[in-house]
């Protein structure tokens, strides 16, 4: 029977991240691709979450931009947040 792997794992710049959560708790300030523009599935999130909050659409936001706007909106909008703030 294999076993299974618990515990850490090391990251390529040698930081300790668990495995569960891999990159997904990266600050968006840190993302690689954070200044390019926004993705289609980040627009249209973005664009519901501002009708929703009644709130202006910037169409120019990147990447990690995007990413914490839809995070203050969810907050806002309490929706898709579940009692816990993530990064898209």
């Amino acid at each position: 029977m294999a076993q299974r792997k618990t515990g850490t794992q090391q990251s390529r710049t040698g930081t300790q991240q668990s495995p569960a959560l891999g990159n997904a708790r990266k600050d968006p300030e840190e993302w690689t691709t954070g200044g390019e523009p926004m993705t289609a599935a980040q627009h249209s999130y973005l664009q519901t979450l501002c009708d929703e909050a009644g709130e202006p659409m910037d169409e120019t936001l990147t990447k990690a931009q995007a990413s914490e706007r839809i995070a203050a909106l969810q907050r806002h909008t309490g929706r898709g947040t579940a009692g816990q703030e993530q990064p898209c």
